[in-house]
């Protein structure tokens, strides 16, 4: 019988939030929210865990060790999300509707590259910072269900 551990709430100092933009189709949402996330397992450290083993003895991949908060936001306060996020020097990562058309990271960032920031066509960023500073740039987003 497997031992069950009663959870114990953690109340995290960091948050990591992604939106999106709402009319994306569904496999738009998880192929942004995939991207996205991965810009910030990928240059923040200890952000991710120790790699996961089975009673059998496998190994698998190590994940965030905080949750990932998805949100949804229409196109004029996914800008505003944007603008705040530079406003408060927050990296995030960004997919623009071009990126839909693209299928190599060299394309994807000359895509990106080629427009301004306030007139990028954002429909996903996803960012990681003090979690008071998150709930401050994600204002106006609804958490997706």
């Amino acid at each position: 019988m497997t031992e069950v551990h009663e959870a114990t709430p953690v109340v995290w100092d960091t948050k990591i939030a992604v939106v999106l933009r709402d009319d994306l189709k569904d496999w738009q949402k998880l192929n942004v929210t995939a991207f996205t996330v991965s810009g910030i397992a990928a240059t923040v450290d200890n952000v991710v865990g120790e790699p996961y083993l089975d009673a059998s003895g496998v190994e698998y991949l190590p994940m965030f060790r905080q949750p990932v908060l998805v949100f949804i936001a229409d196109a004029e306060t996914m800008t505003k999300i944007h603008e705040r996020a530079l406003r408060r020097e927050v990296k995030c990562a960004v997919y623009t509707e071009e990126l839909f058309a693209t299928n190599n990271d060299e394309d994807n960032r000359a895509a990106v590259g080629s427009v301004e920031s306030d007139k990028l066509a954002l429909v996903g960023v996803a960012m990681r910072a003090d979690r008071k500073v998150v709930d401050k740039i994600v204002k106006g987003a609804k958490l997706h269900h």
